[in-house]
């Protein structure tokens, strides 16, 4: 049988929730207004499919650059390149410096 080469391989463990963290999400997370310029942390929610990033972003740091619809763009580095990604905010949270 041939190898998958799927958009979520080898993402068993990046992926999954913890026991307690299980279930749905809260309400703060994706009711919170996000505005141009914040930095927010790639965080994918595994039960929520659409609007979800590819795994190379899990655990990034990003800046919000605009909207759209009910997601956001997010511009993020990878190596010295500037990728910018359309995310829903179920898969981000506000990053907190310090």
């Amino acid at each position: 049988m041939a190898k998958s080469r799927g958009f979520r391989r080898k993402t068993r463990s990046l992926m999954r929730k913890k026991p307690r963290e299980r279930g749905k999400l809260k309400l703060s997370r994706i009711l919170y207004n996000y505005e141009i310029g914040d930095k927010v942390v790639i965080r994918i929610d595994p039960s929520f499919h659409k609007g979800m990033p590819h795994r190379r972003y899990h655990g990034k740091i990003g800046i919000i650059e605009g909207k759209r619809g009910k997601a956001y763009e997010v511009a993020v580095t990878q190596g010295k390149a500037i990728k910018h990604i359309v995310v829903l905010p179920e898969h981000f949270q506000i990053h907190e410096e310090g």
